[in-house]
C-alpha cells in the first residue's frame, strides 16, 4: 500500500475514532474508563475534553517511549488528532445529546460500532499503535501479566482517577467495558481484518523513508 494512501487511511480512521467517541459522549449515560479521565482532566483544568486527550497522550507517549516501546507515526498523529476532531465535533454541537436512556444506549453502542471501524482503518494503516495501546504493552512486556490484565490495570486506575475528579461514570461505562471488545471482534470478523497480519512501520522507519 503506497505512503499516501495509508497515510489517507490513518487520518480518517482517527477521524472516525473522534466521533465515534462523541456519540459515546453524547450518549450521556457514562463516558468509558479513559473519557471519564479526559473528562475529569478537562473540568479540573477548565480545557476542553479533547484538548485534556492531547494533554494525557504526551505523558504516555513519554512514558511508554521511557519504558522502551517502540512508536510509530501513528501513535503521534493519534494523540494529537483524535482530540482536534473531537474539539470541533462537539464545537460544532452536530450529535445531539441523548433525550432519553434508550435513545443513550442506541448511541453508545453506535459509537462504540464506529470506533470499531476506525480501528480497522487506523490499525491497517501499519503506522503503529495508539499512546494508550502501546503503554498496554509495554506494562505487559515488563511485567509479564496476560494483555487483559494489564489493560484492566490501566483502564480501572484512570477511571478511579477520572471518577475522583468529576468524570461521568454511570450505566455507560459498564456498557462499554464489556461491550467494546464485542464490537471490535465483529466488526474485524465481518471486514475479514487479522490484525496480526499487520506489518507496523515504526517512527524511526518512517523517518529513515524520507531520507533515501
Amino acid at each position: 500500500m503506497k505512503f499516501v494512501i495509508r497515510l489517507v487511511r490513518l487520518v480518517f480512521g482517527l477521524f472516525l475514532y473522534a466521533l465515534g467517541i462523541a456519540l459515546t459522549i453524547q450518549a450521556h449515560i457514562g463516558y468509558a474508563p479513559w473519557d471519564i479521565f479526559h473528562a475529569g482532566v478537562a473540568k479540573l483544568a477548565g480545557i476542553q475534553l479533547g484538548t485534556a486527550s492531547i494533554a494525557a497522550g504526551i505523558v504516555i507517549v513519554a512514558l511508554t517511549v521511557l519504558l522502551g516501546e517502540k512508536i510509530g507515526l501513528g501513535t503521534i498523529l493519534n494523540m494529537v488528532l483524535i482530540g482536534l476532531f473531537l474539539n470541533a465535533i462537539l464545537a460544532l454541537d452536530i450529535i445531539p445529546l441523548a433525550f432519553s436512556v434508550p435513545a443513550g444506549i442506541g448511541m453508545l453502542v453506535a459509537g462504540l460500532f464506529v470506533i470499531a471501524l476506525a480501528s480497522y482503518f487506523y490499525i491497517g494503516s501499519g503506522f503503529g499503535a495508539g499512546p494508550r495501546d502501546s503503554l498496554m504493552i509495554a506494562l505487559r512486556r515488563l511485567t509479564k501479566i496476560p494483555i487483559g490484565i494489564s489493560r484492566a490495570v490501566i483502564e480501572g486506575t484512570v477511571l478511579l482517577a477520572g471518577w475522583a475528579l468529576g468524570g461521568l461514570f454511570g450505566f455507560g461505562t459498564v456498557l462499554s467495558a464489556i461491550a467494546t471488545g464485542f464490537c471490535i471482534e465483529l466488526t474485524f470478523t465481518l471486514l475479514r481484518f487479522d490484525v496480526t497480519e499487520v506489518c507496523h512501520e515504526t517512527l524511526a522507519e518512517t523517518i529513515q523513508r524520507f531520507r533515501k
